[in-house]
């Protein structure tokens, strides 16, 4: 569905001004999201890679197992921030582990300085089975040093700015949930006090209003807002007949599942705020398959999340949303003639209205898929809903409602990558959106442009779901399930799927134990390519193909098979960009080759930047050699670097260490270089 509320980056269109940060740098989306601080040997890879013929791969938890990793990660908190380098008021907060089958750990911590909330100072620390750490994955990389903890604006003034900016989107009822909380923002620039305020009442479509404006406290300005509330869709009511897990009490039956952490299914009976009242009844066949019959949404919503339910637990070993075996619960039959589902944190919940006009209401399976999919988000990566993480929040919700519908092999509802092609909203039966070709919708995107973190969350997604399409299937003409598909490519090149269920392994992994808050679409290849090197190894078809399923979003470069664009070295190791320091390399060493380079080498640059104005950017040759990429210019305002350049290298010989340098020549700025390559023909 739309989302109501206006998120994304400020775009650049004039020289910055000198005494001040530009409003661009309280874009979250721009901050590249894997910070890689422990040591690789070899050649540099996304992650640690592992040894011959080794992968790694997450094993199931019990409940009691995983409490006991949690606990021993709290107990170990102290020592673990000494150990990364962390300052004296800094400390972490245990918020999730993942433990491999070779006894690799990966504990996520959100952060506090002086006692408040770090809002991007999220990270993960991987440790091995004998506990020596790994790597350390950062939101962002700033230093929390000397932040002034002293506010200069009052609560009162930061909660009338969001109040305000809150009806200026069309909110209706709006007022602050509670008092603006003093928070450290550190999600891009210098870290600075900020409060952040909650704001409720309802969006101008009716969707519960849980809006987050982030305000400087020296200055009152706007940092960042985003909206707690998750939109999404998926099919209609149609599932066709189902088994019901329910419970008995006397002679009563109520839409309780036992079976999966208590999950319940309310009617909101057209109402908007409550619980509702829980579905029961003195029979055990719920619903007439039509919208005269209440409990017939019911029953799709019951069925839809204990379908999910499954999909998380039977194809990745998850024990419910939080992998704590509690379920949520679900309220059917919201508002009046509401048009559109949402997952709410706050609830713990997914919520769905009936649908108006020739849209039919939106509780069936893939609805159920995305929305708990949004709860599946928020308690691991809590990717920002906002900017390209809120595009990729989206994106992960609408892949795995759609690994939910192929894992549900429903005759009446068969798997697709169509989202939404039941509910109608449209009025034309068309679906709501493609996968294969994002931009069929009339608004999602194809691929990544570096403006796509100011577009609608819900269209910015378009790239990961593309990406996903490809990883999965191909490009190219192909029928699915009876569902024709025609998959174009950003670069006209062609990809090799390698099948559904390997890609959802790779993008399960990739948030549960790479992604953090800020991740962009850069970080997200990074973070991709290192699950599945770990899942299938670096020099694996699989690890090719995710490189070739970007390249085909215009996301980084191929690899050496796929397109047949010669072959590649990498370096995906991030390296922090000191403002206005000294210059940072990253190296990549090729063999392999014969003679010298060539002529129209392709150097790939991925940097992460809140004004790449102020970067010089050199490609240096074995023989010690510069080749300008890239000039520092004042005029060039806008952000991040992400793009391949063509130099004349004939001059060099091929084999050898091949460096990319990189520096800041002015002050107010930060960034990362992401990574970079090299790509022979």
């Amino acid at each position: 569905m739309r989302s109501s509320s206006s998120r994304g980056r400020t775009s650049h269109t004039a020289p910055r001004p000198t005494t001040h940060r530009r409003a661009a740098a309280v874009a979250l989306a721009g901050v590249a999201a894997l910070i890689a601080t422990a040591v690789q040997s070899g050649a540099a890879n996304a992650a640690p890679a592992p040894a011959a013929g080794q992968t790694r791969a997450a094993v199931a938890l019990s409940p009691s197992q995983r409490a006991e990793l949690l606990r021993d990660a709290g107990t170990a908190r102290a020592a673990t921030a000494r150990d990364i380098g962390l300052g004296a008021q800094e400390k972490l907060v245990v918020k999730d582990v993942v433990k491999d089958a070779d006894g690799t750990l990966h504990t996520r911590y959100d952060r506090t300085y002086g006692g408040l909330p770090v809002l991007g100072g999220d990270l993960i620390v991987d440790t091995a089975g004998s506990g020596a750490t790994l790597r350390v994955v950062k939101a962002s990389n700033a230093a929390l040093t000397g932040v002034d903890l002293t506010p200069d604006v009052t609560e009162a003034a930061a909660e009338r700015q969001a109040v305000r900016r809150a009806q200026a989107l069309g909110a209706t009822g709006a007022s602050a949930d509670a008092a603006p909380r003093a928070v450290v923002w550190a999600a891009t620039g210098t870290p600075v006090l900020a409060y952040e305020t909650v704001v409720g009442g309802l969006q101008d479509d009716g969707t519960p209003n849980e809006l987050h404006v982030i305000t400087d406290a020296a200055t009152g300005k706007k940092l960042y807002e985003y909206q707690g509330v998750k939109n999404g869709t998926g099919n209609t009511q149609y599932s066709g007949q189902v088994a019901l897990t329910t419970t008995q009490s006397g002679s009563t039956y109520t839409l309780t599942d036992g079976a999966r952490g208590g999950h319940k299914t309310y009617n909101l009976n057209r109402g908007s705020s409550g619980t509702g009242t829980l579905f029961s009844q003195t029979n055990d066949t719920w619903g007439n398959g039509t919208t005269s019959n209440a409990a017939t949404a019911g029953a799709d919503a019951h069925y839809g999340a204990a379908t999910t339910w499954d999909f998380y637990k039977n194809t990745f070993g998850r024990n419910g949303i939080k992998n704590n075996g509690v379920g949520a619960y679900s309220r059917v039959h919201y508002g009046n003639a509401y048009v559109n589902a949402f997952w709410t944190d706050s609830c713990f919940c997914m919520t769905y209205g009936d649908g108006s006009g020739n849209a039919r209401p939106l509780t069936a399976l893939d609805v159920a898929g995305h929305e708990m999919s949004h709860g599946v988000t928020s308690n691991t990566a809590g990717l920002n809903y906002s900017g390209e993480s809120g595009g990729l929040n989206e994106a992960t919700s609408d892949i795995f409602g759609t690994g939910v519908e192929f894992y549900a092999a429903n005759a009446t509802d068969v798997g697709d990558y169509l989202i939404g092609e039941k509910i109608n909203i449209n009025g034309n039966g068309t679906p709501l959106r493609y996968m294969d070709k994002p931009s069929k919708d009339g608004a999602s995107k194809d691929s990544w442009y570096s403006g796509i973190g100011s577009v609608d969350v819900h269209y910015s997604s378009g790239p990961a779901n593309h990406f996903f399409y490809l990883l999965s299937e191909g490009s190219g003409a192909k029928t699915i399930n009876g569902v024709s598909y025609n998959s174009a490519t950003a670069d006209g090149l062609p990809v090799t799927g390698i099948g559904r269920d390997k890609a959802l392994a790779i993008w399960y992994r990739a948030l549960t134990t790479k992604f953090t808050s800020t991740t962009n679409y850069a970080g997200a290849r990074t973070g991709t390519l290192a699950a599945a090197g770990e899942l299938y190894g670096t020099t694996s078809a699989e690890y090719k193909a995710v490189q070739d399923a970007w390249a085909g979003v215009a996301v980084g470069a191929r690899s050496t098979a796929g397109g047949g664009t010669g072959t590649s070295f990498e370096n995906a190791t991030a390296v922090s960009i000191p403002d206005n320091g000294a210059a940072v390399t990253s190296s990549v060493t090729v063999t392999g080759r014969t003679g010298n380079a060539p002529s129209a080498l392709q150097v790939s640059v991925d940097i992460t930047h809140t004004y790449r104005g102020d970067l010089a950017i050199d490609l240096v040759g074995p023989s010690g050699a510069a080749y300008r990429l890239k000039n520092a210019s004042p005029s060039d305002s806008a952000d991040n670097v992400q793009q391949t350049f063509t130099v004349d290298a004939s001059a060099e010989v091929a084999n050898g260490t091949w460096k990319l340098k990189v520096q800041d020549q002015a002050a107010q700025d930060t960034g990362q270089l992401n990574g970079f390559s090299l790509t022979f023909p």
